[in-house]
């Protein structure tokens, strides 16, 4: 067990490191940046917070002895009305939200189309480029619903983009150097996107009830069955939220 006391780690990178059960006491955290934690369990006393910035899955977090996690949710349906139809039960309610998504994005490609080319493939305080926030919803749609639903064992395009976390999978492309234009990502992308509306098309309850055939070839995700809602929710989730991650950065990239 590594112990520091009166130690200054400030500027220390911390990267697939575990701190499960680490104790922290008069320790300085301004201005230290965390993406990708599991903050399950953790218990917080006698702290400062003060222009923080949290954004996760926030379940049963207590502030001052208030649950704050139904505050954020009703303050975000509050916010985007039409965050409420991405959690769909049915298939015709799969179909509205896709709708909507479609829309959204469409209005954030004008944006985008706006701006000077470079600044398209510009992170924003670290976040993705819009650029590479294309590449990997083309990467979502390909390992969630052509190989998942559809059960194509490798829909790859070169361009796709996985997630940081993820282990490198053989077959499975992830070019951190490709500047593509955004014009041969939109091709890309209305590929993708006519692929899912194609699947929601004729998609039918009973089927939206049902579970996946595994796919016979190893890749993401895994060669097992998956209940097909859960493939469908993944991808209203990814495209819901990285439109608002890409919207915040297109704000900021416009400000200049």
């Amino acid at each position: 067990m590594a112990d520091f006391t009166q130690q200054n780690l400030s500027g220390s990178r911390f990267d697939d490191v575990y701190l499960t059960d680490a104790r922290f006491h008069d320790v300085d955290l301004k201005n230290a940046r965390f993406s990708l934690v599991d903050l399950s369990g953790v218990t917080i006393r006698g702290a400062l917070v003060v222009n923080a910035e949290i954004s996760g899955q926030i379940e049963n977090l207590q502030i001052n002895g208030v649950d704050v996690g139904p505050l954020v949710e009703a303050e975000l349906n509050r916010r985007y009305p039409e965050r409420t139809k991405m959690r769909p039960d049915d298939a015709d309610g799969f179909r509205e939200a896709w709708e909507i998504l479609e829309r959204c994005w469409q209005e954030l490609v004008v944006r985008a189309q706006a701006l000077d080319p470079k600044l398209l493939h510009e992170r924003v305080d670290g976040e993705w480029s819009f650029i590479e926030t294309l590449r990997h919803l083309a990467f979502a749609t390909d390992a969630w619903v052509s190989r998942a639903v559809l059960g194509e064992p490798n829909p790859w395009d070169p361009l796709d983009l996985p997630h940081d976390e993820m282990s490198d999978h053989p077959g499975v492309p992830r070019d951190l150097d490709a500047r593509p234009s955004l014009e041969e990502l939109l091709v890309l992308r209305a590929d993708r996107q006519a692929v899912v509306r194609h699947v929601l098309a004729t998609l039918t309850d009973d089927q939206l009830a049902g579970d996946t055939t595994p796919v016979p070839a190893p890749g993401y995700p895994e060669s097992k069955s998956f209940a097909v809602r859960r493939c469908l929710r993944t991808i209203l989730n990814e495209e819901w939220e990285h439109h608002l991650y890409a919207a915040r950065d297109l704000t900021a990239l416009e400000s200049r």
